[in-house]
């Protein structure tokens, strides 16, 4: 079994990524009520945490290296840190590269998914902030044997995917999403290029979303002029 997976996103209505590229709000529409919305929805899911990629998460953990000489040699299999009751920030990391220097992220409990490649020395640094960490496989690509990781151990039962477009990806092609909780901003960003909330990067001629139909299931007008809709997932048989 593994967590039932929102995937929460908030886009221009060209399904872009980065607010900061955002056409400004009309007249009379203040931006923090739109900004509200988004972490007002995140809220009332009442999940057991929130999963983002590497670079997101080095943004968010503003840690920094450290290097254990002498850390031993540890074994791949999960940590846990003291949770204490705290909602998950699962940060999907494969290489070993995000840094927290503490057991929190915004005051939810850390937990690292790496590759079996990481160095020890990385591990002892994760101990020694108090963060939890699990394995996916040894190139940190086995994502569902992660989530399944997360409810048998932590518990989770409900989990909101906010991550970059390639990590919404990735989950979209190993069929990890269940729903999508999307905010369209009334905004544009016109530039072609720019990542999208589902950004999957894989071979020429790939469908990462074959077999997986959407069903509308909610659809808001938010105060601004933001629209909220909620979309089912739908599995084919087999």
């Amino acid at each position: 079994m593994r967590p039932h997976i929102i995937c929460h996103m908030g886009t221009s209505i060209d399904g872009r990524l980065h607010p900061s590229r955002f056409t400004k709000p009309a007249a009379g529409i203040p931006a923090e009520v739109l900004r509200s919305h988004y972490e007002r929805i995140h809220d009332g899911f009442n999940a057991d945490g929130w999963i983002i990629g590497r670079v997101t998460m080095n943004e968010m953990a503003k840690g920094t290296e450290r290097q254990f000489a002498n850390a031993p040699k540890l074994p791949r299999e999960p940590h846990l840190g003291n949770r204490d009751g705290r909602k998950l920030a699962v940060g999907i990391d494969p290489s070993g590269r995000v840094h927290f220097g503490k057991d929190n992220v915004g005051g939810d409990h850390a937990v690292a998914v790496l590759g079996e490649q990481v160095s020890d020395s990385h591990l002892a640094e994760l101990r020694e902030d108090g963060a939890s960490y699990i394995f996916a496989g040894l190139k940190g690509d086995d994502l569902a044997s992660a989530m399944a990781q997360l409810a048998a151990r932590f518990g989770a039962k409900t989990l909101l995917l906010e991550g970059g477009g390639a990590i919404n990806g990735a989950f979209l092609k190993h069929g990890l999403i269940d729903e999508f909780s999307t905010l369209i901003h009334p905004a544009v960003d016109g530039v072609a290029g720019s990542q999208s909330i589902v950004d999957y990067h894989g071979e020429a001629g790939e469908r990462p979303g074959a077999g997986q139909s959407l069903r509308l299931t909610h659809c808001e007008t938010l105060e601004g002029g933001m629209v909220w809709l909620r979309h089912a997932v739908e599995r084919a048989p087999g």
